[in-house]
């Protein structure tokens, strides 16, 4: 008498329909979680529930996995400032409508830091984003702009309605930039932390005059 054929032993790992996505969520949370440093990709694999090895036809090192969660950060990014722009009522004059527009773009990047202190630190670590010759659509916002275009979009808006001396718009993107994120920075990860986490809205609010009585 044959034995009835054994069962076939359960998979420990399973078949994903898009593998690299589950992974990249993976790495999404681990960074929401802990920044840039806790995007592991075996950890990744492991939230995926597949084997380690099943990761690298999609991402063939941990760099390849952060670099993909620091697109999807920026995303992020460039979607909180997308949400403040739109709330901005459209009927306002030209001039008024620009300088909101730069204080909107510098408000959606500070509360974006605030909420998501792993996913901002992720998406503003070390990295030549800059040097790259052709935008990547994975940075971008629903516009299809990225954060730094964003802000680059807002300050011509000065220019073309003539509160900014088309002078002084050179380079002005880096000024600006440098000042939000340095509050923001010293908020999350340094000494300001403490003292003005709590109002960090209002101070903001307050840098935010600053920068755009400075340009």
């Amino acid at each position: 008498m044959t034995s009835a054929p054994k069962p076939p032993a359960a998979r420990s790992t399973y078949r994903h329909g898009d593998l690299r996505r589950a992974l990249l969520e993976a790495g999404i949370a681990l960074a929401r979680a802990g920044g840039p440093d806790a995007v592991v990709l075996r950890e990744a694999t492991r939230r995926a529930g597949v084997a380690p090895n099943a990761a690298y036809r999609h991402f063939d090192s941990r760099q390849a996995l952060l670099q993909a969660v620091r697109a999807a950060a920026l995303s992020a990014v460039a979607r909180a400032m997308e949400a403040e722009l739109a709330a901005l009522p459209q009927n306002l004059p030209p001039a008024d409508l620009a300088r909101a527009s730069v204080r909107a773009v510098g408000t959606g990047y500070l509360r974006f830091a605030r909420a998501e202190t792993g996913l901002f630190r992720t998406a503003f670590g070390a990295s030549d984003d800059l040097k790259e010759p052709t935008p990547d659509p994975a940075r971008a916002g629903q516009s299809g702009l990225n954060p730094f275009e964003l802000l680059s979009a807002a300050l011509d808006k000065l220019v073309e309605a003539g509160v900014m001396p088309p002078e002084r718009r050179p380079g002005a993107e880096f000024m600006a930039w440098s000042a939000v994120h340095g509050l923001a920075m010293l908020v999350i990860d340094g000494p300001l932390g403490p003292v003005i986490g709590p109002q960090m809205e209002q101070v903001g609010q307050r840098l935010l005059d600053m920068v755009e009585k400075g340009l």
